[in-house]
């Protein structure tokens, strides 16, 4: 999930920035700051939106930078348990596949795939012994998150797509399909039903 963040924080302004407009300078500084972080706090920081307030500035002696108290919009990726998401299939082993969420790849394994008895086939593809149904390389699908761990950095992140209303999105058309079919189906049945009873009176 995307977050706006407000952050007020002293922020270190470096020497080599002095010469710029000072909110522009604390923006570079703060780009430069934000770049590749990942905290469990905030997530993974994807931009900084904007500068909203800068306070006066301090110097510490022995450090050439100065030190504003600023107010600052960051843009965050954070996983959260149960939030479905939308993803792309990058890699697909013996034990599961790899799914690109945006920011980082969470991890699906094998078992939940799909509602299904999964194998994993000669040309790299997950297929379901059952439906028939094929997961392969660049499919887009709908997962839900279902495990996060920060022992490590980027966090890992599990997925399932196991669920009613889940999977490669060729699948989720497919079922919407199917079950308009069968609501059309039911619906004339119905209405012939209530006919006959109708005649029969």
């Amino acid at each position: 999930m995307f977050y706006i963040l407000k952050v007020q924080d002293h922020v270190r302004l470096e020497p080599e920035l002095f010469a710029m407009p000072l909110r522009e300078a604390i923006k570079t500084q703060l780009e430069k700051d934000y770049t590749d972080l990942i905290d469990e706090e905030l997530g993974i920081v994807v931009a900084v939106l904007g500068v909203e307030k800068v306070g006066e500035g301090i110097l510490i002696p022995g450090d050439a930078a100065a030190y504003y108290d600023s107010t600052y919009d960051i843009v965050t990726f954070k996983p959260v348990l149960q939030e479905l998401v939308y993803g792309q299939i990058n890699q697909i082993t013996s034990f599961g596949a790899f799914v690109d969420i945006g920011y980082i790849d969470a991890m699906m394994h094998i078992s939940q795939a799909m509602d299904d008895f999964v194998s994993f086939s000669k040309t790299d593809a997950l297929m379901g012994k059952n439906s028939k149904r094929v997961l392969k390389k660049g499919d887009l699908c709908l997962a839900r998150v279902v495990s996060i761990s920060h022992k490590a950095t980027p966090p890992k992140v599990g997925l399932t797509m196991r669920q009613p209303g889940l999977g490669k999105l060729e699948w989720l058309t497919e079922d919407k399909r199917k079950i308009k079919l069968a609501s059309e189906k039911l619906a004339k049945v119905e209405t012939k039903q209530s006919k006959e009873k109708g005649k029969k009176k």
